[in-house]
């Protein structure tokens, strides 16, 4: 695995720390991995408005 150093809101950690306390997650790392796997399965999927699928920024 490689290391990544991101900047993410305030509010957006003390939200994911919440999911690691819940027990949604083991920790705050596999918590963002699941967030970027869910990201990349939904790009992969193509685009579909009616589905609801999320509309990604692109950059």
């Amino acid at each position: 695995m490689e290391r990544v150093t991101l900047r993410i809101p305030k509010q957006q950690i003390e939200e994911v720390e919440q999911l690691v306390d819940s027990g949604e997650f083991p920790n705050r790392s596999e918590a963002i991995r699941s967030a970027v796997r869910e990201m990349i399965n939904e790009q992969q999927d193509g685009p579909s408005e009616q589905s609801g699928k999320r509309n990604w920024a692109k950059v």
